[in-house]
């Protein structure tokens, strides 16, 4: 049970407190990759994944030797992996910045909006409107639910710490590198692809929630099986879809990325997003979160 039990406690550790302030471990392991960039990067692929594979196996390790240190005690087995889940987990950040927009948009604040929006999003806020900063919310809330909720606590639950530590690894990685700019491109491919990788259950497990726990499911499943596909995200489209189709309205379209026009698709049917709706969102994310909780504690019952 101790698995199980940490995995509990580290959520709950991340709904009281949120990530800590300072001397954050994801904070640290983002200063090592852009060292260790500096030493491995060349525009090709092989450099990218010796880059990924580095960086992501060492995180693994490290969770590895603590869980076999500590298997022996289960009070400590127990702290270390509720340690590492309250580190990895982003539930209540992602909740506090959502809160954050919807209380700026209620207040006609669009400057501010337009700068706060940028922590969840890389498109340019310059040409969005109160709507457009609402869906670019709504779509990261749901899209982040699943990477820094749902995934971490899924492989967490099968591999106890060093899955936890490993996916975090994996997905700020393919954060920092991911993108499809032209010095990226080929180094960064390998964090990008295995990070798809590593969320194509997290994803779709995501999504079965939504459906589950939102308050149109039939549209829900509707708007995961019709389009899905037309996200160029094999995993951010079944949970944008599906968190679309459960609030009944329409997420996806044109975005600007790096002066990049980015065509995502419609998802879901009605209306487009307005402010109003961000609290909704955040709402569903949140049952989405506890629900992905519970999932992993029987996973990790089942699994020890």
């Amino acid at each position: 049970m101790s698995r199980a039990t940490g995995l509990a406690l580290g959520y709950a550790a991340d709904q009281v407190f949120g990530d800590p302030a300072r001397w954050h471990p994801v904070s640290g392991f983002g200063r090592l990759a852009r060292a260790t960039e500096k030493i491995l990067y060349a525009d090709n692929r092989a450099a990218g994944v010796v880059f990924t594979s580095v960086l992501v196996g060492s995180a693994a390790a490290l969770g590895v030797v603590a869980d076999r240190a500590t298997r022996s005690r289960p009070w400590l087995s127990t702290a270390v992996t509720a340690g590492a889940t309250w580190v990895v987990l982003g539930g209540r950040s992602l909740g506090r910045e959502a809160r954050t927009l919807d209380t700026q948009l209620r207040a006609g604040d669009l400057a501010a909006a337009r700068v706060q929006v940028t922590h969840l999003v890389g498109r340019d806020p310059s040409r969005l409107d109160e709507n457009g900063i609402a869906r670019a919310t709504i779509e990261s809330v749901a899209e982040n639910t699943s990477d820094a909720v749902v995934a971490p606590l899924f492989w967490g639950a099968l591999f106890g710490p060093a899955g936890l530590l490993g996916y975090r690894a994996a997905n700020t990685l393919d954060a920092r590198v991911g993108h499809r700019t032209p010095r990226l491109e080929k180094f960064g491919w390998a964090s990008a692809r295995f990070d798809d990788l590593l969320n194509l259950a997290p994803a779709r497990l995501s999504a079965l929630l939504a459906v589950g726990l939102g308050p149109q499911p039939r549209a829900a499943m509707r708007a995961w099986r019709r389009d899905a596909h037309k996200h160029p995200s094999p995993n951010a489209g079944p949970v944008e879809a599906s968190f679309a189709g459960a609030l009944g309205f329409r997420l996806g379209g044109a975005n600007i990325y790096h002066g990049v026009v980015e065509d995502r698709g419609t998802l879901g049917d009605g209306p487009r997003p307005v402010p109003d709706d961000i609290g909704r969102t955040a709402q569903l994310a949140s049952e989405v979160g506890a629900g992905a909780l519970a999932v992993a504690v029987m996973v990790a019952c089942a699994v020890r």
